[in-house]
């Protein structure tokens, strides 16, 4: 269907010129020729698009129409039209929810740009929440995401699982996922009123590892000043994960083995048995079969972890899942950041779907949260991702075909040609706009809008150039 704009203007020849422009561009236009009108309608009847004039003469203000148009029709993207000296009350519309506007005297180019980028942008920003809508509804299962079926059946193994009291392993690549398994786990059972104890094997020392785990008696080594809990006895009633029991010594996986037999430990330096009770969940990203047959880990162990295994899929396999996860990670950030989630483009998408994600579900979200603090636009693009090349580019072998299209790889290069061109002559001006659009004949708002959509700002603030909104 045609977008449907509703033009609000009270000079007739600019009003009628602006609907047979629209009309030539594919829009369905409707006129109002005064704010009170526009209001009306507003009312009464849905559009995909209002362009109205911030100075309507007698009777209600372009001002009043974007209030109308946020209470009637709160998506709805409202370009406003300011007048030459009124720059000041168009930034107080764009602080009320106007969605950009164009300053007069303006050119069809401009009006279809700007348009162009206010329908984009709310787009965007619909299929987004739909999109969160849909993970919170279908693919969120406690702080997990995924809708394919190798997560779905991680899903199912969760919920028979969680309300027992089995052993659980779970093997993945690292950042798969694997202490987000346990915590479900946790959050399933009837466990979940007491606590949940993370413990990172590889990340302790060999000498502290039992003292970590099982706690000590005062001087039972030096600098043991005081009896130590371990995380054993501070986990009891709830779970403990052991997150890279792989990386545990073997002398101190006889004594897990022990606990989870006997439900017993002992303290470093004592030998009064202390007892637990603990839901273990145990994971790894080493080949445990293959280290127990080496002899760097007890195969008597390894089998009493394996009562129930959970094999989480690289997120490379999990290609269906990726915009589940983007969109979560950027609803988890903003919320963080006390702010509404950026939407992201689909080439920005594109290229994500695009890398192999050699650090899993962790990369990808320190690679999105970075993108959406550091964009300057209003939606996250393809420029914004700080990636590798996309697979192969880099590799390639002469004569190779490119692994990328020709339209996706022409883009990037017109983005750059456009940031380099831009930002040498607004330097070589001193940051002058007008100046600057007058040595490289563009117009001055086109310049001024290229400069907001490719992040030129933040830039040329840095080298303490001014350049006015």
């Amino acid at each position: 269907m045609k977008p449907r704009v509703l033009i609000v203007e009270d000079e007739a020849a600019i009003r009628l010129a602006l609907s047979g422009l629209l009309r030539r561009e594919g829009y369905d236009t409707e006129q109002c020729e005064s704010g009170d009108a526009a209001i009306a309608r507003l009312a009464g009847d849905d559009f995909d698009l209002v362009l109205t004039d911030l100075a309507l003469g007698a009777g209600a203000s372009g001002m009043d129409v974007l209030r109308a148009a946020r209470q009637h029709q709160p998506e709805t993207p409202v370009v406003m039209i300011t007048a030459h000296g009124s720059e000041k009350i168009a930034v107080d519309a764009m602080k009320a929810g106007a969605s950009d506007y164009v300053p007069k005297p303006f050119d069809n180019d401009e009006i279809r740009l700007v348009l162009r980028r206010a329908l984009e942008r709310t787009r965007l920003e619909r299929e987004n929440r739909w999109l969160r809508d849909r993970v919170d509804r279908e693919w969120r299962f406690e702080n997990l995401i995924g809708s394919g079926p190798a997560m779905r059946r991680i899903f199912d193994t969760v919920r028979k699982v969680a309300e027992t009291d089995l052993t659980v392993l779970v093997r993945g690549e690292s950042g798969t996922g694997k202490e987000l398994v346990a915590q479900a786990l946790h959050q399933r059972s009837a466990r979940r009123a007491r606590p949940f104890v993370a413990v990172n094997c590889a990340a302790i020392s060999r000498e502290l590892v039992e003292s970590e785990l099982f706690g000590h008696e005062k001087g039972a080594f030096t600098g043991a000043d005081a009896r130590r809990q371990g995380r054993f006895e501070s986990a009891h009633g709830g779970t403990i994960f052991l997150d890279e029991i792989g990386d545990m010594p073997p002398e101190t996986q006889a004594k897990v083995l022990r606990v989870l037999q006997e439900r017993k430990l002992e303290r470093v330096g004592s030998s009064q048995p202390v007892e637990v009770d603990v839901r273990v969940v145990a994971a790894t990203h080493r080949d445990l079969e293959r280290e127990a047959r080496a002899g760097r880990f007890r195969e008597d162990l390894y089998y009493r972890l394996k009562v129930v295994e959970i094999e989480l899929p690289p997120l490379r396999e999990r290609e269906g899942d990726l915009p589940a996860l983007v969109h979560h990670f950027l609803e988890q950030l903003a919320q963080r950041m006390g702010r509404a989630p950026k939407p992201i483009a689909a080439e920005a998408m594109a290229r994500l779907a695009r890398h192999p994600w050699p650090g899993n579900v962790r990369e990808l979200r320190n690679v999105v949260e970075q993108a959406a603090v550091l964009a300057e636009g209003d939606a996250i693009g393809s420029t914004d991702l700080r990636l590798p090349d996309e697979p192969g580019a880099a590799a390639a072998e002469p004569g190779a075909p490119p692994r990328r299209s020709f339209s996706a790889a022409k883009r990037e290069a017109v983005v750059e040609f456009e940031r380099a061109y831009l930002l040498a002559a607004l330097r070589a001006n001193g940051g002058n706009v007008s100046r600057t659009a007058a040595a490289i004949g563009m117009v001055r708002q086109s310049l001024q809008l290229k400069i907001r959509e490719l992040g030129l700002r933040a830039e040329l603030d840095k080298e303490s150039l001014d350049v006015p909104d």
